[in-house]
Order: C-alpha cells, then structure tokens, then sequence
C-alpha cells in the first residue's frame, strides 16, 4: 500500500508539471541538476532558523540548525547534502541589518552526511558582529538547452576550487590589478543583455566583500568583472564565488521550484515603481513582471508578482565600479503570491545611497 501510495503521488506530480506548462528539458546525464542544494534565513545563533524560509534536497524531517562560533561567526549545518566525492558547491550569503553590514562566507566542508557553512558579519570598519543573513548553498551538474543557462565559479584567493558550466564549456578566471578578476563564462552567451548574478566574498581571516562591477555579452560567453574590498574601501585580493542565472533558479533547480524570478535595478535613482530594461534582466518564472521603486535614499522596494510561495529565499549583490555594498534591510515580506523585498539598502560606507544591485528570488516550490 505505502509503495502504491508514492507511484500515484508522483503520477499526480508529473500531471501537474504537465498541466502547468512545466515539463523537463532533457534526462539522464544530460539534465542540470543540483545534485544537492540547500537555503536557509538564518534568524538565531543557535539552533532551529526560521522555518518557513528553509529548505533543500534532503528528505524530510530534516532541518537546517546553526552554532555558535566567535565573535560575529555561526556554523550553518545543512543536514544530509554533504558532498559523497569531489565538493563543487558555491555558497552566496547575504546580510540582513539596518546597519551598514555584510556577512561573508569564510569555508564551507562535509561533516559526514552533512554540509557545513562557516560565515562570519561585520559592520564596515571591520568589527564583528551578528546579524540575521539568508544563504544559499547548491552543487549542479549536466547541461540545459538555450535560452536557459547555469553557471558559477568559486575562486579560492589563488586558483579556481569550483566550477560548473551548463554548457559544458570552461569558465575562466584572470587576475588583473588588487582586488579585480575578469570572469569569463564560455558558451553560456546571448546576443542581448540578459540573466542576473550573484556575488559573495570568501575569507575566513579578514573582512571582505565583493560585487560585480562590469557585465558584457557576446554570442558565445558573458564576461564579468569581480571586484572586492577590505573592511573599508581599500581593494583587496580574496576568495569569492559567483553564480549566473538565466530562466534558472539559483538553487540550480528546475522542477521544482516553480515559482522564481530574478531582476537587475540598473536604474537605482529612478523614483519608480519601474521594470528594468532590456527584457532579459528581469524574469518571472510564471509570466508576470517584477518592479522596482524608491523607498527612500539608498532604499530600494522590490516586488517579485505571483511567484510567491514559501518557503522561500532572497539574496542581493551589488554593481558597479566603486567600493558601494547592499543587503537587506529586513525579511522579504510574502503573501498572496507576493514577493516584497522591502527594502534592498545600499551604502558608500556608513551612508546609504542609490547604487545598482541584483536581486534573485527562488521559492523551494
């Protein structure tokens, strides 16, 4: 009876996914798959964080639970996805504080079944301190027919230590002057604007924290330009991790999740509510539109329409050629299908001012 119970429930699956409009791409070897993905909103320093923004690919009754570490430091554990060989995850965190602040990722490792997330916040100047972040943690593999696309690398300070490419074409990285790296994703190209990024410093011995600070596309490759920070504004050479996305969801999940949406604010002094251009920077999973308008200096409100399902997961990077950072200023509110992000808040050092920013939503359903 229970093994009848789980054919027809999967039945019902596929008949939904078909009665949506969602079907797989491609099968076997050939699907990109996150062959373990885990997000979470972590609210506390130690145990249980919120569970209506958790969740991942490992089976249920499972949750995700925090320690404490040093000063500003929380071990995140995400339970039952630790690497089985080769670690080729990437991890982006994001800060969630009224205050000018960032949490970086320090290291990441497998603790038998487990993964574990070292991350560690400080307010600019360099002082540690909590504050409540989202992180997202996901491994792929495979490929994807065109326009979707997936790609991330994880450049360790030195050398690449991850990487994965939905085209199967290598990504490449070239040190340029301190604290600046060209990024090239090869064969993952569009011949307009389109996708979204995500960006997040790694450095288990100092503050740092990295944007993306240039975007160009060719038919064959998108070219980005990682730049990162110290405590304050000086440049500095570190580790980081870059994500991009297209029709994708940053989970590098297809099916689920349904319900996702990314958007670029490439107009951050526009009073709004507006929906950026070109097309192929914003996109909302089920058809709708995204919007973006001002809610003050340096604030952004942004609305992610009908995809909003929890649990559910918000992370945010910066742009731009300066030393300018973002996060969230509090938990994105969701309700009735609705996302609102409210607000991104971006700083030049303690002050908040308009600066560009990437925006990814994915819910786990």
């Amino acid at each position: 009876m229970r093994q009848l119970r789980r054919v027809v429930l999967r039945l019902l699956l596929i008949t939904t996914m078909l009665a949506t409009g969602i079907a797989a791409v491609a099968t076997g070897a050939a699907a990109a798959v996150p062959d373990r993905w885990g997000f979470a909103l972590v609210d506390v320093t130690s145990g249980i964080p919120s569970p209506s923004h958790q969740a991942g690919s490992w089976p249920g009754g499972f949750n995700v639970t925090v320690s404490p570490g040093g000063t500003g430091e929380v071990f995140v554990k995400f339970p039952m996805i630790g690497a089985a060989g080769v670690d080729n995850s990437v991890v982006h965190v994001t800060a969630i504080s009224e205050l000018a602040q960032w949490c970086q990722a320090e290291k990441w490792w497998t603790a038998g079944t487990d993964e574990i997330v070292a991350v560690r916040c400080y307010l600019y100047g360099g002082t540690p301190q909590f504050s409540r972040f989202s992180i997202v943690i996901e491994d792929s593999s495979g490929g994807l027919p065109a326009p979707q696309a997936l790609g991330y690398v994880y450049w360790n300070g030195g050398a690449t230590a991850a990487s994965f490419n939905s085209a199967g074409a290598p990504n490449t990285v070239v040190p340029t002057v301190t604290g600046v790296w060209t990024v090239t994703l090869n064969g993952v190209g569009s011949t307009v604007q389109e996708g979204g990024f995500q960006v997040t410093a790694v450095d288990s011995g100092v503050p740092a924290r990295c944007k993306l600070s240039a975007w160009s596309w060719t038919a064959s490759a998108q070219k980005v330009q990682v730049r990162c920070f110290d405590a304050t504004n000086v440049p500095l050479n570190t580790g980081w991790t870059l994500t991009y996305q297209r029709q994708r969801a940053i989970t590098g999940a297809a099916i689920p999740p349904k319900y996702f949406a990314y958007t670029y604010d490439n107009m951050p002094a526009a009073l709004g509510p507006y929906t950026p251009v070109p097309a192929g920077v914003t996109f909302n999973s089920v058809g709708s539109f995204n919007e973006i308008q001002s809610a003050g200096p340096g604030l952004r409100l942004v609305t992610f329409h009908k995809v909003g399902v929890l649990p559910d997961h918000v992370q945010v990077t910066a742009f731009g050629p300066g030393p300018q950072f973002c996060n969230l200023l509090t938990t994105w509110a969701t309700s009735g299908m609705e996302v609102l992000v409210r607000d991104v808040a971006c700083y030049n050092a303690t002050t908040r001012a308009n600066n560009a920013s990437m925006i990814s939503y994915t819910s786990a359903l």
